[in-house]
Order: C-alpha cells, then structure tokens, then sequence
C-alpha cells in the first residue's frame, strides 16, 4: 500500500497512490489510519501533485537517529557513537510536502538533513531479539531533519534547535512496498538524495546505517512505547550544510518520491 494524505474542494482525506510511468497518481479514497480516522474524501483520479498535500503522518512523537551514518558523524567532528544516539522533534514541527520552512529570527545557521524515516503501524513496547520488526511498521516516508546548528550547538542538547515549528517536513508518501537493506535481508538498498537548488549535496543507502532499523525498534521500545503513527527518522548521511532564505531543498528516496520544500525568513 502506498497513500498520501490530500486536500480537496470536497474536503480532506487520505488515498492510494499509485505511480505510472514515472508520474505518482491518487487513485482510489481509502480509510485514515486509526491514529486519523478521517472518512475518506471523494475525488477522480489524477496526478498526486494536482492535489495539496499534508503530512501523511500524525504522530504522538517522532523520535530521531542521531549520527547514524559513520561519514556524517566524522564530518561534523564527533565520535561513531557506541549505541543509538536519540532525541525528539515535537509533532508541532511537522511539514507537508510544499510547505515553507521558517528559518527563526535567532538563527544565523539552517541545515537541511534528508532522512528515510519508519512509520509505526502496531502498537510496541520491548521488541523481542527474535521478532520481526516489519510487523509493526507501516510502512516508510521521506523526512528533512531540519536544525538551527549554531543553536544546537550553543544550547548542548537538540530539543530546540531541532524542534521549530516546521522543522520536520515529511510525505510526500507513505509505502510499505519497499524493504530497505537497513534490514539486512533485502537485495537492493535505499538511496537517500539532497539536492539544494537542483545541486546535489547528499547521497546515501541504508544499507551504511551503523545501527539497522530493526536494532532501532528494539533499543527505542524498550524505554518507550511506540503508537501507531509514529515518526522514526533513521539519521542522515554526509553531506549536510546550511540553508539561505529563498532556497528550495528536496530530499528524494527510490520508490518514495521527492519531498520538496523552501526555507524562508521569520
């Protein structure tokens, strides 16, 4: 299944989304999730892009991979941390596709980080050593880790100068058609791509993360249980720099699409 979440003159709700040739198309209303409930919105088919389109996802908590690639990790100056280095974006940074990314008053530094993120599909609370995660993952989606550097870096913790309101643009789609080789069982890894301006400054696979997404499930859910909607953002590969006003970022995954967006001033 893959779905977006769109609006319409008719209203707001989620769809199928298919991709033909190489245009992703809505295709059928279906049901929201049981974290959004939403009836579903009647429509006729057509590109995903003559829609609007909202965060696919309403999590309670998005909890993020810090330096989760050996080469980001170096390149900022820091250790290969020995376990999975976490912290929260709140839901009130969440983004759709399109959105504008205010660039705070107080910041003189933006990054863009682009990140293939897991959404929860199950309820889960200490994920067994022999349990297979996919079980509870509905599927996957394209996330921009968005900081405020010089506030991360100055406040010695992450919350604020990761948590602006949208700070977290996410979508455009979610799929669970994908098996990303961060499992360590699919033949083909995911790509995660940057490009700033149509420059391209990120380029990663999966199959680099230092700790795999099953490992992240297990370490996350033992101190914390995972509801259905949310949002894992696995870590960002090398290649991350700041942003200017007026800039456009998109951050592009195979079989995911591109998430699209522009930093603008406060």
């Amino acid at each position: 299944m893959r779905y977006a979440k769109i609006s319409t003159a008719a209203g707001i709700g989620y769809v199928s989304v298919e991709l033909r040739g190489n245009i992703e198309w809505a295709i059928d209303p279906i049901a929201g999730p049981e974290e959004d409930p939403m009836i579903p919105v009647l429509f006729d088919p057509a590109p995903l892009d003559s829609f609007t389109l909202l965060a696919p996802v309403r999590p309670s908590k998005i909890v993020c991979v810090g330096r989760n690639y050996r080469d980001h990790a170096t390149e900022l100056g820091n250790d290969i941390p020995k376990e999975p280095l976490l912290f929260l974006k709140p839901p009130s940074s969440l983004l759709a596709p399109g959105g504008k990314i205010v660039m705070p008053a107080l910041s003189k530094r933006v990054d863009y980080e682009g990140e293939l993120a897991v959404v929860i599909g199950r309820r889960c609370r200490n994920l067994g050593p022999n349990e297979d995660p996919r079980h509870y993952i509905r599927g996957f989606t394209i996330v921009n880790d968005v900081t405020a550097r010089d506030i991360q870096k100055s406040d010695g913790q992450w919350t604020r100068g990761k948590g602006y309101d949208t700070f977290c643009p996410v979508g455009p789609i979610v799929s669970n058609e994908i098996r990303p080789a961060s499992f360590r069982a699919a033949p083909t890894p995911v790509t995660v791509t940057t490009r700033l301006n149509g420059e391209l400054r990120q380029t990663g696979s999966t199959a680099d993360l230092i700790f795999p997404i099953g490992h992240l499930l297990r370490y996350i859910s033992a101190c914390m249980t995972l509801q259905p909607g949310d949002l894992i953002p696995t870590g960002t590969p090398a290649g991350v720099g700041p942003m200017q006003a007026g800039d456009t970022v998109e951050v592009a995954i195979n079989s995911l699409g591109m998430l699209r967006n522009q930093l603008v001033a406060e």
